[in-house]
C-alpha cells in the first residue's frame, strides 16, 4: 500500500507551508518539512498495519 509514501509527501508539503506562512527561512522550512513528513509517514504506516490486520 502507498499510504506511508503519501503521508511522507503530504507531511513535507504541509510542514514547508506551515514554516513559510510563519515567516521561516529555508532551513526552517526544511526542518518542519522533515518532521511533518516523519509524523505523517508513521501515521500512514499504522494505517497500512490496521488495514492488513483487518482484512486477513
Amino acid at each position: 500500500m502507498i499510504y506511508p509514501l503519501g503521508g511522507l509527501f503530504f507531511g513535507a508539503l504541509l510542514g514547508a507551508y506551515r514554516a513559510k506562512s510563519r515567516g521561516g527561512k529555508a532551513a526552517d522550512m526544511a526542518q518542519w518539512a522533515a518532521v511533518f513528513a516523519m509524523i505523517f509517514g508513521i501515521i500512514g504506516l499504522f494505517i497500512v498495519i490496521i488495514i492488513t490486520r483487518n482484512t486477513a
